[in-house]
């Protein structure tokens, strides 16, 4: 994996802003606007004709202290709801990412390719055309994140209800969502109304003294 780094740094050495490699992965960091050509030359010249995945990323509260995990059997089921709630919105600048997953079977290689979008618009063209597989990953993406994919035939969503208002996945929407639906028998129909659950974050409660974690009694020698 080391020499593909190597071999990649070297062929997109004008196009690429970053190359890692860490733990056996190689990823690399362009800019929106290079994803077309840049893709085209993984696919014919590096042989990466497989697209495993695709999906977004939202960095608005990355970082956040409230989220530790060490914090939990601290603070228990209301974990970082005061931090949360007081998070404040990204307008400007990088805050969202589309993360591309290749496959090279000649070769045995994988990729990860990254690409940061601006918070006002985050737009980026649609590599349908390249991997027809993306369809569905860029309409998720569309979906949960509110990207827009520029070429994308059939851009709408994929996961949530027809008429769904907002993007779950992005961290300033509430985790008890906007709306509730329920049927009406006197309307004879489904309803939206303002959702009625108290607001807070669920984070499970972490033990960590149970028994995997004790240490074995040492005999006694009689």
């Amino acid at each position: 994996m080391e020499s593909l780094k190597h071999k990649l740094e070297q062929h997109f050495a004008n196009q690429l802003v970053e190359c890692e490699f860490n733990r056996g992965e190689v990823t690399i960091y362009i800019e929106a606007e290079q994803i077309i050509p840049v893709c085209k030359v993984l696919r014919d010249e590096f042989a990466f004709n497989q697209l495993i995945d695709l999906c977004g990323v939202d960095y608005s509260a990355y970082g956040n202290s409230g989220w530790e995990t060490k914090q939990a059997t601290e603070h228990g089921f209301s974990r970082a709801r005061e931090p949360f709630s007081q998070i404040d919105q990204v307008d400007e600048g990088f805050r969202y990412a589309v993360v591309y997953h290749l496959l090279s079977v000649q070769h045995n290689n994988r990729l990860r390719l990254k690409v940061d979008l601006i918070a006002e618009t985050p737009v980026i063209d649609s590599v349908t055309s390249i991997w027809h597989s993306a369809e569905w990953y860029e309409r998720e993406a569309f979906d949960l994140f509110g990207i827009l994919f520029k070429g994308h035939q059939d851009l709408r969503r994929i996961l949530t209800d027809y008429g769904f208002v907002g993007h779950p996945f992005r961290k300033d929407f509430p985790l008890i969502g906007n709306v509730e639906m329920r049927y009406d028998p006197d309307q004879k129909r489904v309803i939206y109304e303002p959702v009625s659950i108290e607001p807070r974050t669920l984070v499970p409660r972490v033990i960590r003294d149970d028994n995997r974690y004790l240490q074995p009694h040492t005999e006694v020698k009689k």
